[in-house]
């Protein structure tokens, strides 16, 4: 949202306000988040973010359920070009005026102001700071954990073998990765995030990234997969989880379209094969599709993926930003569009 109202300021200052407020929310879900201690939602040992349960004797505990909660806070992040903060001074002055006033919060979010520029002197406002950034990588990347041969899993693998126990009040609790289906009736049986792999989750994922490449530019590389020897930038990183979310709708080296699972009709039958579904979410090791089959509002962004890294090219857009080097066939320039 904050960055919406930002780019309509730049042609209407109405909206300034509209970027201040949205400003101050992201400092206060930062505050209480990032809160130090065991009533903050991330846990140092573990280098990852935990739901929260609040007691009714005032203590709180975390979950420690390795789920998409987790991953979420990279998505808070944005970046802002020069020329964007030149239409909003008084919102930027703001800004460092209420960090200033919390400076527990600048040992956990990412370093921001004058002196904390990125490439082509980038701004950036993000949930969590370098180190944070590094360690969650870490677990999403990990095949073993969050990384699918399909895209990312909304549950980590790491629960098939230890799944998560909680009691309370003379009832246990549990919480297991299920790639497929849900075992139960709960929320009427739905369990996008017990484990399949979700569309729209790994839009803001790969959203995230590509912010924090404009940001960080070649410098910042991370291993990918996790102990794989292999390092990327976050732009590779990003296209790569692109590659595999792709990979769930395309033949593989058997013909097969990981989408259909062992469907054979739709996997073999002429008049059916090349007719592709776009199912709610996926099987969080085969691929297979899963719920309803005509989610074209969100799984649908698998056709942008290919779109966007069919044409974008990483050094125009670090030098030109997303308003120029978005545009395809073209390398724009670095300013107000």
């Amino acid at each position: 949202m904050v960055e919406l109202a930002a780019e309509l300021a730049c042609y209407d200052p109405v909206y300034e306000d509209m970027v201040s407020k949205f400003i101050e929310h992201f400092l206060y879900i930062a505050a209480a988040m990032n809160k130090p201690g065991p009533d903050g939602m991330w846990d140092e040992e573990d280098g990852f973010y935990y739901d929260l349960l609040r007691l009714p004797d005032g203590s709180a505990t975390r979950l420690k359920v390795r789920s998409m909660v987790g991953l979420l806070p990279l998505c808070a992040t944005t970046v802002f070009e020069k020329w964007q903060r030149e239409c909003v001074p008084q919102t930027t002055a703001t800004f460092q005026a209420r960090l200033r006033q919390m400076p527990e919060l600048l040992e956990s979010i990412h370093p921001t102001g004058p002196g904390h520029l990125g490439v082509a002197e980038r701004g950036i406002a993000a949930m969590v700071n370098p180190e944070r950034l590094r360690r969650i990588l870490a677990k999403m990347l990990d095949e073993n954990e969050f990384l699918s041969p399909y895209g990312i899993r909304s549950l980590s693998k790491f629960h098939e073998q230890h799944p998560y126990v909680f009691h309370t009040g003379g009832q246990e609790y549990r919480v297991d990765y299920l790639p497929a289906e849900s075992n139960t009736g709960m929320f009427g049986g739905n369990s996008n995030w017990r484990g399949p792999i979700w569309m729209p989750v790994n839009a803001v994922l790969i959203r995230a990234l590509l912010n924090f490449y404009l940001y960080y530019g070649d410098n910042f590389k991370v291993e990918c997969p996790t102990g794989s020897g292999q390092m990327m930038n976050l732009f590779e990183v990003s296209k790569e989880i692109a590659q595999r979310l792709t990979r769930i709708f395309l033949r593989d080296e058997h013909g097969k379209r990981p989408v259909y699972g062992g469907t054979e009709k739709f996997q073999s039958d002429l008049h059916w094969r090349d007719h592709i579904l776009f199912y709610e979410f996926f099987h969080g090791d085969n691929g297979a599709g899963l719920g309803a089959s005509h989610q074209t509002g969100w799984t649908g962004l698998v056709a942008k993926f290919i779109q966007l890294y069919g044409f974008l090219d990483p050094q125009k857009l670090l030098e030109a930003g997303k308003s120029a080097a978005f545009r395809p066939g073209g390398s724009g320039g670095g300013g107000k569009p």
